[in-house]
């Protein structure tokens, strides 16, 4: 008998066969078959026959659409938006497609996959929603990239604490106050004038007279007084002998606003004649109007704020700097909006010549404050915007909703249709928290569709920092993200809850 050895030794079944009792064997079950696929039954076009099996006498129709990748996730929604490179600041989270999303206006003006040509940003919410915190954490976490930040005209005081904990004092602007702003600055324009040559003196007297002509228009305006031609003509020959530019000088004299004012109440007879009148009644007569509505703004509410040479010695290689007009509140919107139009002229002096990279973020608060003292006030408004991309710089502006940018005058008015032109220089648009009132606005005004206006009206409403990201074309679902030492720089309700955040 052949013993059945293993390496072990016998195993019960060989030493239980020795005994003559044999283990019955278990059976190996056979191998299934392979399924040829996944869908092992086809099922028939039309449906499997029977009752209740969803047979269908006639195949549904189906329409057949073609389009690109930009088009698709408007169709097929559950596909997410292109993402936008990771430049910039951090803002928040991008819940469509659960990313982080970064805010770099720059950069998306250079690239040519974006859809933007130009920096400029608006940002629309009710108040309470998250614009001030928005606007503060992205200037705060810029200057890791070289940006500065200019407030021109913190008509709340809300960039103080930011100010203060970047070690800068802010400027304050007020009757009674020795701050003094000059809008008729030269600003590096006037560096060296006597060091030029005749066609280097020509260009930068046609930018700085230009840019006068542009501030006094709104400041006229704003008296609803016309500035057309006759009122141009008798300024810019007025400014020219004020600096002494008519007269061949090396070296120019800064003009200011009550200075202007007296060369035309009593004008010489250099500005007669340069205006072609025949005598000076006849100049008087002509300029009335226009005297008179810059006498109002010299001796008027603003007295002792823009009528003398600048004060302030600013510090432009810091990291922020702000002017403050909280103490003109109690003087009306048309004293701070003139003071806006005064600062807006001063900065763009100060901006005129900037070193290679020399990067901005320029925030306007209260921007509709500007906007209602008419079409000249608006169109100052315009021309900065304008130049933001030769000046490398991001321009801010804040507001509550659309319609605020309507109010500069009626329906029909060259100053609303310029305002609406405004919304189309901000290619980036931030829509925080609006009422449901407002949905009609975000449609007829920002083209917005009745999906995007619900996030608006809806779920941004139900949280500070939500908001619908418009760039270019594309939206974003943003949750912007603040840090616990931003809550503090950012909070705003000091005067309801006498303290900080909880």
């Amino acid at each position: 008998m052949t013993r059945r050895l293993s390496r072990r030794g016998r195993d019960v079944a060989v030493l239980l066969d020795d005994f003559g009792h044999r283990l019955p064997t278990a059976l190996s079950a056979p191998a299934a078959p392979r399924e040829r696929g996944p869908f092992p039954v086809l099922v028939p076009r039309r449906g499997p026959r029977g009752r209740g099996r969803g047979r269908s006498a006639t195949p549904a129709p189906l329409s057949v659409w073609r389009m690109t990748s930009e088009q698709t996730p408007v169709a097929w929604p559950l596909i997410p938006t292109p993402g936008l490179p990771p430049t910039g600041a951090q803002m928040g989270i991008d819940l469509l497609s659960g990313g982080t999303f970064y805010c770099d206006p720059v950069g998306w003006v250079t690239d040519d996959a974006i859809p933007v040509t130009n920096p400029n940003v608006v940002v629309f919410g009710k108040p309470g929603r998250g614009k001030s915190a928005t606007v503060k954490a992205f200037a705060l976490r810029m200057l890791g990239y070289g940006y500065r930040t200019l407030i021109l005209g913190d008509t709340k005081d809300e960039y103080e604490p930011l100010c203060r904990q970047l070690g800068v004092e802010p400027f304050v602007i007020g009757s009674g106050l020795p701050a003094r702003v000059n809008p008729l600055a030269f600003g590096p324009l006037g560096y060296r004038w006597e060091r030029l040559d005749a066609a280097e003196a020509r260009r930068r007297e046609a930018i700085i007279f230009a840019r006068w002509l542009v501030l006094l228009r709104g400041l006229v305006g704003s008296q609803s007084v016309p500035f057309g031609p006759v009122e141009e003509t008798a300024v810019g020959e007025a400014l020219r002998l004020l600096t002494g530019y008519r007269g061949g000088a090396t070296r120019l004299t800064e003009p200011t606003i009550p200075q202007l004012w007296r060369a035309l109440d009593e004008p010489p007879d250099e500005l007669v004649a340069g205006c072609r009148y025949a005598d000076r009644r006849h100049f008087l007569d002509a300029t009335r109007i226009l005297r008179d509505a810059l006498g109002t703004l010299v001796k008027g509410s603003l007295a002792g704020l823009f009528d003398d040479h600048t004060s302030i010695d600013v510090d432009w290689r810091a990291p922020i700097q702000s002017l403050s007009l909280s103490r003109l509140e109690p003087l009306g919107d048309q004293a701070v909006g003139i003071a806006l139009t005064c600062l807006n002229s001063w900065g763009q002096a100060m901006r005129e010549i900037a070193d290679p990279g020399d990067l901005r973020i320029v925030v306007r608060d209260e921007t509709w404050r500007q906007m209602r003292l008419g079409t000249e006030a608006m169109k100052s408004l315009d021309a900065n915007l304008r130049l933001s991309r030769r000046d490398a710089d991001v321009q801010i502006l804040l507001a509550h909703k659309p319609s605020d940018m309507l109010t500069a005058g009626d329906a029909a008015s060259q100053a609303v249709a310029i305002a609406r032109d405004l919304l189309h220089l901000c290619d980036v648009k931030v829509l925080h928290g609006q009422d449901q009132a407002v949905g009609d606005e975000l449609g007829s005004l920002l083209g917005l569709a009745p999906m995007a206006q619900r996030v608006v009206t809806g779920w941004a409403v139900a949280g500070k920092g939500r908001a619908l990201w418009l760039v270019g074309d594309r939206a974003f679902k943003v949750q912007t993200v603040l840090t616990e030492p931003e809550l503090r720089l950012t909070y705003t309700n000091d005067a309801l809850t006498a303290g900080g955040p909880a």
